[in-house]
């Protein structure tokens, strides 16, 4: 659901007081009196795509790097080394575009490393009680004639597999709660633990 449409769901139809608006979508209470008055459309950003001067050389430095990675620490070039070997090549980028790209490629390597051959590891035997888990999804419905987003809460015990899913406008910490609340009255009590899928 479009954000527009939930402050003025929020005051118009449950009678919500702007402050408290404010508060459950982390919007000034100036920008929701803005919206509610001009009766606005829900605004579409689009982002440009900027070419970086880095990208035509990101491949070549992307494999120095590698080639880099396998010399001892005397023996590999060092940055500004790296970055006049690329202005040698016709880069006319800065030094710092060099550097923040070899930082983000050095996590993403680690990153691979941390996980690479390890695999991830999920009991696939729970006792009952043991654990649930949680997840957020999106899906759509049509509500007064109009097709909406929805955020759906899903609920799942480990054990049974009985699951309980919910839709909410937004995914707010308040909305989280609730989920919890009615799952565990559901399902008759509260398990010992829960399993979230947290993205980075």
């Amino acid at each position: 659901m479009g954000l527009l449409n939930v402050i003025r769901t929020l005051r118009l139809r449950h009678g919500l007081a702007i402050r408290e608006i404010a508060r459950r979508t982390g919007l000034s209470r100036n920008t929701i009196k803005k919206h509610l008055k001009a009766g606005t459309v829900e605004p579409q950003f689009a982002t440009p795509e900027r070419q970086s001067k880095l990208d035509p050389f990101a491949d070549k430095l992307a494999g120095w790097l590698k080639t880099e990675g396998g010399k001892s620490r005397k023996q590999r070039r060092t940055m500004t080394q790296l970055h006049a070997d690329l202005v040698a090549l016709g880069f006319t980028g800065s030094y710092a575009r060099v550097a923040a790209f070899a930082r983000r490629w050095r996590a993403d390597r680690q990153r691979e490393q941390q996980t690479t051959g390890r695999g991830t590891f999920v009991p696939l035997h729970f006792d009952p009680g043991d654990a649930f888990q949680f997840d957020w999804s999106e899906d759509f419905a049509v509500l007064g004639g109009e097709r909406t987003k929805l955020q759906m809460a899903h609920i799942k015990l480990s054990h049974s597999r009985a699951f309980l899913l919910r839709a909410y406008p937004l995914q707010t910490h308040e909305m989280l709660f609730d989920a919890h609340w009615h799952a565990f009255r559901v399902f008759g009590g509260v398990p010992a633990r829960g399993i979230y899928d947290i993205e980075p």
